[in-house]
């Protein structure tokens, strides 16, 4: 998930080594979540924390070590030795939350802007829930469980996403095992998803700068990817959504080059170690239209607030079984509202399992790399090891959001299966258009659970 990223650029002040400067302190805006049991719900005081991605780097003596799209050539040649001392000496500073990233928190309540304009213009964010220690990420463990959440997603237009995922980073972020991670969790390092972004600045405590290519006016791709195994709970706009998961084949986060990665410009998206596609149950694409939308014609209202709530199920119903089967159903005013049931192929199906994912490839003509790659057994085995929470709101550099809402491929017969996503243009989502019509955009997640099934609503 590529999301624009603004560089800032503040006063000096000194620091000693990489990772975290002392100018901006940093302060985690306070979340509560619920654990739960068949008994209740237990409260629980926890923090929220900005991808390290966003946040202003330099050398200790406020010259930036990356400036707008760039590297300093001086202070982090594009080398493997500049690497090296680039992640060696570069600082990363705290964040003010809502007045330069948009983010604001209230007891159960995530707020995440679009557009924030101040000395400086932040264009979307991607955030972590931090555990009670604020030093850690909350892991979250869901084989056999349901993960439930409020979502408010009625200002988002075409080309948005508000993505509520989960993928598999380390909990401490990567601070113990990298000798130049000294920020860790509590500064937002070690990002990595199923896509294997190449726009990560710091990898394994080194920057990479190595063969760096800007992309747009504040980011670009370097040398390596970040992958890891990513469950997409809910990626939306208040046209189309979809649940996702993607597996990988290497446990955690992996720094991956060439091949490993996937990339299509390589023509290797199906010989990288992760899969990219992912087995979607995205109602609109796979036929109901009048499902979810923007008023009460739909059966599913994106115009007013809902909640979801997402099952993990075993094979024998116990934790030490194989995950078989990823259930959703919704409220909303009150009323439970259960996933449609669509039809692919020869059969019915109204929830994610190995058959629904083996049809649905078949019929779309798509690539089945979930499959191959070890489907929903590969993906409970990452469940036993813990998955960090990430949310984000974001517009695309790539495709405009189109395989979301919209005909895609573009040039593809919209009758064809699987092509058409959304009632969305084919010419929407540019992010110019999207960051300058819709500044103001938001998306809120509130009312985080977990808990066994059946604990976490009383629907």
């Amino acid at each position: 998930k590529t999301i624009a990223m603004y560089a800032l650029t503040l006063s000096p002040f000194a620091a000693v080594g990489q990772k975290v400067g002392t100018l901006q302190t940093e302060e985690h805006p306070a979340l509560t979540m619920q654990t739960c049991t068949k008994r209740g719900c237990t409260t629980e005081d926890k923090s929220v924390v900005i991808d390290a991605n966003w946040r202003w780097t330099e050398d200790g003596k406020g010259t930036n070590c990356y400036d707008g799209n760039l590297w300093n050539d001086e202070l982090c040649p594009t080398t493997q030795a500049g690497a090296e001392a680039c992640g060696e000496n570069c600082t990363v500073e705290g964040a003010s939350y809502e007045s330069t990233y948009g983010i604001s928190a209230s007891g159960s309540a995530l707020k995440l802007g679009f557009v924030t304009s101040g000395a400086n213009t932040n264009v979307g964010s991607r955030s972590y829930l931090l555990d009670e220690s604020t030093s850690k990420y909350e892991m979250f463990y869901l084989k056999n469980r349901e993960f439930t959440l409020d979502v408010d997603v009625s200002t988002l237009p075409c080309g948005l996403n508000g993505a509520l995922y989960f993928v598999e980073m380390a909990e401490d972020g990567g601070l113990s095992e990298f000798e130049n991670n000294n920020a860790g969790a509590a500064y937002g390092t070690g990002y990595c998803d199923a896509q294997c972004p190449h726009d990560i600045k710091y990898m394994n405590g080194e920057a990479n700068v190595i063969d760096w290519v800007p992309t747009s006016a504040n980011s670009g791709t370097g040398h390596y990817g970040s992958c890891c195994t990513e469950l997409d709970i809910w990626e939306a706009n208040s046209i189309s959504h979809a649940t996702t998961p993607h597996v990988c084949t290497v446990e955690g986060q992996t720094r991956c080059e060439g091949t490993d990665c996937g990339d299509n410009a390589s023509g290797d998206r199906y010989n990288g170690v992760c899969d990219k596609d992912g087995c979607d149950f995205a109602p609109f694409r796979l036929g109901n239209q009048t499902y979810y939308g923007p008023g009460d014609e739909f059966v599913l209202d994106s115009t007013k607030p809902f909640t979801l709530v997402t099952q993990f199920i075993t094979t024998d119903g116990t934790d030490s079984g194989d995950l078989a089967e990823i259930r959703r159903f919704y409220v909303q005013d009150g009323k439970t509202i259960e996933n449609p049931t669509v039809t692919v192929g020869d059969n019915a199906y109204d929830s994610i399992t190995d058959q629904f994912c083996a049809e649905q490839k078949s019929v779309f003509g798509d690539t089945d790399d979930f499959s191959a790659k070890g489907g929903l057994k590969a993906m409970g085995e990452v469940l036993d090891r813990g998955l960090v929470l990430v949310m984000s709101i974001w517009d695309d550099y790539d495709v405009n959001m189109l395989w979301l809402d919209s005909t895609y491929p573009t040039d593809a017969d919209p009758s064809t299966p699987g092509v058409y996503r959304g009632t969305c243009s084919t010419d929407s989502g540019v992010p110019a258009d999207v960051e300058s019509e819709n500044p103001n955009a938001y998306v809120t997640y509130s009312d985080i659970k977990v808990g066994p099934i059946g604990s976490t609503t009383s629907a």
